[in-house]
Formats: structure tokens, sequence, C-alpha cells
């Protein structure tokens, strides 16, 4: 894909948001401390306005792709503060995990933010399907889906850029490049795990599993940055259950 692809992509989503109506918060929601402390954390880690982002991003039809995938990060959340509001539960003005995560970006040029940014988005996607599974609640798992389907969207697309970043590195440095960013993922899945891990009980899912699970993510991120793409799972014909193909 170009970054024309991906614009046209993200304004054609920007238009099914316009079009599709808005989760029903009227009928509220119900959250578990725990879960709703967790909530609050991950809310302010995308209120973010992106500017920092943006500015690096240049001119061209990637700058305004970036620009839809701040909104859309935005528009996340809108929805768990919604979602919050729903379940009666405020919302908080920071949390120390947003504020390193903030500081580390902005300090780097578009190459190594991008890096730290795939990361908030590989460990985001194991979250959002935690919450979307292990709850009961139908506005949980509504929103939760919805944040859950862009986040898939979103990390492809930040491996487009990371792909032609590092097309010009040679094999050795990139696999010490690579090194150190599986080190620090490690380091923030770990955090996260930690500060989040009576909700994640809640939610099903284990810290070890959790872990995990992030671990594999990123593996395949790492793949598509180095032109792997995924190898289609072969079914032999036998184990088809009947009347899906």
């Amino acid at each position: 894909m170009t970054y024309a692809h991906w614009l046209r992509d993200f304004e054609a989503e920007a238009e099914r948001r316009r079009l599709w109506d808005d989760p029903p918060w009227g009928r509220g929601a119900q959250l578990h401390p725990d879960v709703a402390r967790s909530i609050q954390r991950f809310q302010v880690g995308e209120a973010g306005d992106g500017a920092n982002l943006i500015a690096k991003a240049g001119g061209d039809d990637y700058a305004a792709a970036v620009r839809l995938f701040v909104a859309e990060e935005q528009n996340h959340a809108r929805m768990l503060e919604e979602l919050l509001r729903a379940a009666g539960v405020p919302t908080i003005a920071s949390h120390w995990s947003d504020a390193v995560f903030v500081r580390l970006r902005r300090a780097l040029g578009l190459r190594l933010e991008l890096m730290v940014l795939l990361i908030a988005e590989v460990v985001a996607l194991r979250y959002y399907r935690a919450l979307r599974d292990g709850t009961a609640d139908p506005l949980v798992t509504r929103v939760a889906g919805l944040i859950l389907a862009d986040e898939e969207r979103h990390v492809p697309f930040h491996c487009h850029r990371l792909r032609i970043g590092f097309a010009t590195l040679g094999r050795p440095a990139r696999a010490a490049v690579f090194g150190v960013w599986r080190l620090l993922l490690l380091g923030v899945t770990i955090t996260v795990t930690a500060d989040h891990g009576r909700a994640l009980r809640r939610l099903g899912v284990g810290r070890l599993v959790f872990v995990a699970d992030v671990l594999v993510a990123f593996e395949a991120a790492l793949a598509r940055i180095r032109g792997e793409e995924p190898k289609p799972r072969h079914v032999p014909k036998r184990a088809r259950p009947r009347g899906l193909f």
C-alpha cells in the first residue's frame, strides 16, 4: 500500500463513523471498580492531541493520514469517557504511565516516536480484546470492539511507515535495534500488567497470558516491518467445518 491508499482507508473509516450511530450511552454500563480504574488510565492515554506527531509527519498524504489517525485516537478517548460516564465513573486528569510515554515520544524523531507508539498500539490490541471478551455488559463490549477494530488497522499503518524507515538500515544494525526494541516492549508490557493486573484478572486474562500475547503480536508487527507478510494458514479439506466454505 502507498500513503495514498492509507489516506483513502482513513477517509472511508471517517465517513463510516459519521454515518453510524453512537453506542447507546443512555442505557448505562456496569463496571467493576478494578476495570473502571483501568479504563480511566487508558482513557488518559488516548486523549492526546497528537500535535507533535503531526508536526513530524510532513505535508503529504502520510501527514493527512496521520491527522485522521490522531482523530481516531481522540474518538477512542471520547468513547471511553462516555463509557465511564455511563457507568457513573469520572475521568482522571493524568496518569504517570501516560506522562512517561508522552515525554519519551516527544524527545525523539519520527521513526523513534513511531517505535514507541507501536509498543502502545500492540499493548492496546490485547487490552481491548480482553475488555471486549471479558465482560457481559453490552455497552462495554461494543465500545471495546469498536476501538479494537481501529487498533487492528493502526498497527499495519505504523508498520508500513517503519518498514520504509528501516529500509536503508543494514541487517546487523536493524537486528540490534530490534533487540533493544523488544526489551523496551517487554519492560512496558510487564509494567502494564502490574498496573492493570487486577482488571485483567477480572476480565479473565492472567498476567503471563497477557505478556505472552503481546509478545506474539509484536513479533508479527516486526515481521511486517521486515517485509515478511504472514502466510495464510492452510486448512486441509477434511478439517473444514461443513457449511462455511
